[in-house]
C-alpha cells in the first residue's frame, strides 16, 4: 500500500525532530498544484542558493507537468549537487550533513540537494608547523575545502579522492586520497576495506577515534603509528611519493601512510631549504631523538656510579650536595615540565610570558636555593625539554620521554644491568611497533632498502619525478 503523503511528512518530521531540535527546519510549500515540503537544517542553510530555487519553483503553472521525481531534477533543481534518494535512512543522514531535502506528493523518493555553507575559519598557517619560506596556508575542519587545496596542487586525473562513511551515530564523512598508479593498490585497497569494516559508535575525536579504531591493539607501546600534517604542501608531497592520506571531516589534521619511525626524521623545512642545508637540519634531528633518549640516563649512570668515571670526565658529577635523592629529582622535573605544558595550554595568550616568568623562577631560583635540586638536574632537563621540540611529531616526544623514565628507573634499580636491559627492551619495543599499514616500522632499514634510506637521511635536489 502507498504511503500517504501526510504520513510521509510525519514521519520525515518525527526522525529530523522538527519541533524537537530549534535547528531543524521544515517548510511547506505548493509546487505545480503538489503538496510538497522542504527540510533543512539551519545553521546549514545557504539563505541566498535556497530562495532562488523556492522562488523558480513557485513561479511555476500549477498545471504543468512534473513527470518523475528525476525529471523535476533536470528541468527546475539549479543545486549543482542535487540527485533522487529513495532511502529513507540515507535521506535522513543527508539532511544530517548539511544537505536539503525536498519531497511532494504523489512521487516517491525525495531530492537531496546541496544548499549550504559551513561556518569557516580562515586558511591559516598551522601553529604547530611554520616555515620560514612556502606558503602559509593550512587545513581545515571541512573536508571539502581540504580536498580543493589538494586539488590547488595536483592538476592530475591521477588525483583519486574516495568518499568513505564510518561511525554508527557520527556518520562521519573520511576521504581515502590517493594518486593511481602512484599508490599501492594493495594498500589503497586494504585501507578501504578495514575502513568499511569499522563496528564504533561514533568518530567523536574525529582522527584519533579513527586511528584507534584502525591500528593494531598495543597499548603499552607509545611509539606513533601514524604521521599527521595539516599543510596541503606535505600532505601533496606525500600524496606524489606514493603514500595515501585519510581525511576525516571536521578536523584539520591528515592523517599519512604508510608509516616509519625514520620517516618521523622529515620536516617541511628541510624542503624549503637548500639541499646541504635541508640534509644538515634532518641529520641534527635525527641526532637529537637519540640524545633526548640516552643523555639523561647515561649522565644519571655516571653520577649513580661516580668510582667508575674516567677523570677526564669528573666535571659531569655532582660537585654540590644534595638532600633529595638524585632519581627523584630527575622524575619529579620530567612531572613538573608536564604540569608547566598542561597550564600553558589553558593560559590566555595575555598572560603567556607572565606565566613562562614565574615558571622559570619557581623551578631555576627557589628549586635550587631550597636544595631540592641540583643545578645540573636543571640543566640536563631544560636541554632535554627544549631538543623535545625539534620533533614535528607531538607524540614521538612523548614517546621519547617516556622511554628515557623508563631507563631511569631501571638504572636505579639495576645500575648497568638495568641500562643494558632497558636499550635491548627500548629497540625491541620499536621493531614490534605495528603500523596501520606498510613494510614495517622500522623500514627502510627491515626489510633494507638502500636506496629509500639514502632518500631519507639525505635531502635530495628535485628529481625529474618530481617528489
Amino acid at each position: 500500500m502507498k504511503e500517504k503523503f501526510s504520513e510521509r511528512v510525519q514521519a520525515l518530521d518525527t526522525l529530523l525532530g522538527v519541533g524537537r531540535s530549534f535547528d531543524m527546519i521544515g517548510r511547506d510549500l505548493e509546487i505545480c498544484g503538489r503538496q510538497s515540503r522542504l527540510w533543512i537544517v539551519n545553521g546549514y542553510a545557504d539563505d541566498a542558493v535556497l530562495e532562488r530555487m523556492i522562488a523558480g519553483w513557485q513561479a511555476l503553472p500549477p498545471q504543468e507537468e512534473i513527470g518523475d521525481l528525476e525529471t523535476f531534477v533536470r528541468r527546475h533543481v539549479s543545486s549543482c549537487d542535487a540527485a533522487v534518494e529513495t532511502d529513507r535512512d540515507l535521506a535522513v543522514t543527508g539532511v544530517f550533513a548539511g544537505k536539503t531535502l525536498l519531497i511532494m506528493d504523489g512521487l516517491s523518493g525525495g531530492i537531496l540537494m546541496e544548499a549550504k555553507q559551513f561556518p569557516l575559519r580562515s586558511v591559516a598557517e598551522p601553529d604547530n608547523s611554520k616555515v620560514l619560506r612556502g606558503s602559509h596556508d593550512g587545513f581545515l575542519e571541512n573536508i571539502i575545502k581540504n580536498a580543493a587545496l589538494l586539488r590547488r596542487r595536483i592538476r592530475s586525473p591521477q588525483l583519486t579522492l574516495e568518499h568513505l562513511r564510518t561511525g554508527g551515530r557520527s556518520e562521519a564523512d573520511v576521504a581515502l586520497c590517493y594518486m593511481e598508479g602512484e599508490a599501492d593498490e594493495k594498500l589503497v585497497a586494504e585501507l578501504r576495506e578495514r575502513i568499511a569494516a569499522i563496528d564504533v559508535r561514533s568518530l567523536s575525536m574525529t582522527q584519533e577515534s579513527l586511528e584507534e579504531a584502525l591500528v593494531p591493539k598495543q597499548w603499552y607501546n607509545p611509539f606513533p603509528k601514524v604521521r599527521y600534517t595539516e599543510r596541503p604542501d606535505v600532505a601533496t608531497a606525500c600524496l606524489m611519493e606514493g603514500n595515501v592520506l585519510l581525511m576525516v571531516d571536521n578536523s584539520p589534521a591528515v592523517m599519512i601512510l604508510p608509516v616509519s619511525i625514520f620517516f618521523f626524521a622529515e620536516e617541511v623545512n628541510d624542503y624549503y631549504l637548500p639541499p646541504l642545508v635541508g640534509s644538515y637540519l634532518r641529520l641534527t634531528r635525527l641526532v637529537v631523538l637519540f640524545l633526548t633518549i640516552f643523555v639523561i640516563p647515561l649522565w644519571y649512570l655516571l653520577a649513580k656510579t661516580p668510582e667508575g668515571v674516567n677523570p677526564y670526565l669528573h666535571f659531569l658529577l655532582i660537585q654540590d650536595d644534595y638532600s633529595v635523592p638524585l632519581i627523584l629529582q630527575l622524575l619529579l622535573v620530567e612531572f613538573i615540565v608536564d604540569v608547566l605544558k598542561l597550564a600553558s595550554l589553558n593560559t590566555p595568550s595575555v598572560l603567556s610570558n607572565s606565566f613562562s616568568m614565574l615558571g622559570a623562577l619557581i623551578l631555576g631560583d627557589f628549586a635550587v636555593q631550597s636544595r631540592w635540586l641540583v643545578p645540573e638536574v636543571l640543566v640536563y632537563m631544560a636541554f632535554v625539554a627544549i631538543a623535545g621540540y625539534t620533533q614535528n611529531s607531538y607524540e614521538m616526544g612523548y614517546a621519547c620521554k617516556l622511554c628515557r623514565m623508563a631507563l631511569l628507573i631501571l638504572i636505579w634499580l639495576f645500575d648497568w644491568y638495568g641500562f643494558v636491559a632497558g636499550v635491548v627492551g627500548i629497540c625491541l619495543l620499536v621493531a614490534t611497533t605495528k603500523p596501520i599499514a606498510g613494510k614495517g616500522y622500522l623500514y627502510p632499514l627491515l626489510p633494507f632498502d638502500g636506496k629509500a634510506l639514502k632518500a631519507i637521511l639525505h635531502r635530495r635536489p628535485i628529481s625529474r619525478k618530481n617528489t
